[in-house]
């Protein structure tokens, strides 16, 4: 019987515990041992492990977060620290590792798996900038939650005649932004991959205003050059500019912390099962990912070195929606 050991790490991003749960359940399925690792790779050192059952991961899916914990480890960076994760495995007799986590947890994958150890990623995290999958858990519902955000603030907007930026996480992938943006109407959107200056973002409301809108609204991501927080300082001293007052609302971890929608809950199960089969078929140093409907597994090293690209089409479809 196989002993295998799921952990997460980096930021929590909904639908974590719905691939936990995948993991656990098919792993028991095919005839492993489960063990959920405390605290990601801190958590890893420091042996923190636990046996994980059916009944362990029974009413998990709907949760936020990630019930094992996750924590940012230093020591990880250095090779005595993944020599002590893995004598710490070795020691509890777990024979692979399920990473589940974004672009910095799935590089400590890859250099765990460098070191002979069999690891296999779970592709999550909310700015969807990891290559080898379409989308990674938690994206939908971020999308979600700054979609209903922006619905509620053009409702005030509309209210006072005013513009709104909304500021979305996303690091300096600019996907979150670009998809609330479209989804939600607004006038403007930028995006590291795609940036606007304040007198451009400053140009879109004038438009808007002299076209009779009542409302403007401009999504920036938060890796964009001019954020919301430059942008208003622009603002304040331009105020002549836009046409409008304007206010600023920065979403932040909000987008993290909501329970996962139903696209992330399956496309989480789809994965931690993905992840488990991998294994039992005897592969490893690999990310499990979708691809076309489809799960599909990536080896880490392509992953960690490739730069996931946006799609130029729907950046095009932003500019023609805001016209």
């Amino acid at each position: 019987m196989k002993r295998v050991a799921v952990l997460t790490s980096g930021g929590d991003a909904p639908g974590m515990n719905a691939a936990i749960r995948a993991v656990v359940r098919t792993g028991l399925e095919v005839g492993f041992e489960v063990y959920g690792v405390e605290n990601g790779y801190a958590g890893l050192i420091a042996g923190q492990f636990r046996p994980l059952g059916r009944r362990d991961v029974s009413e998990v899916m709907q949760w936020g977060g990630t019930f094992l914990g996750s924590a940012r480890c230093e020591a990880f960076y250095e090779v005595s620290g993944r020599q002590e994760a893995i004598a710490q495995m070795e020691k509890h007799g777990i024979e692979a590792l399920i990473v589940i986590g974004g672009n910095g947890s799935q590089t400590g994958s890859y250099a765990l798996s460098q070191m002979g150890f069999p690891v296999v990623g779970v592709a999550s995290t909310i700015d969807n900038d990891l290559a080898g999958t379409d989308v990674t858990i938690g994206v939908d519902t971020a999308i979600n939650v700054a979609l209903e955000a922006i619905d509620r603030l053009k409702v005030t907007a509309s209210s006072h005649g005013r513009a709104f930026l909304v500021e979305t996480m996303g690091r300096k992938c600019g996907y979150v932004a670009l998809i609330s943006g479209i989804a939600g109407g607004a006038e403007v959107v930028s995006i590291p991959e795609a940036e606007l200056g304040p007198e451009e973002i400053a140009q879109a409301f004038r438009e808007a205003y002299d076209r009779g809108k009542n409302h403007a609204l401009a999504v920036i991501a938060e890796g964009a050059t001019y954020n919301a927080l430059k942008l208003m300082a622009y603002f304040e001293e331009h105020r002549e500019s836009t046409g409008f007052a304007v206010r600023a609302t920065i979403l932040g971890h909000v987008q993290r912390g909501a329970a996962p929608t139903a696209a992330d809950r399956l496309l989480a199960t789809r994965l931690g099962e993905g992840a488990i089969r991998a294994l039992a078929r005897g592969e490893a140093g690999v990310l499990t990912g979708l691809r076309g409907n489809h799960v599909v597994t990536t080896p880490l090293e392509e992953v960690v070195n490739t730069a996931k690209p946006l799609d130029a089409e729907l950046a095009e479809l932003a500019r023609i929606m805001a016209i």
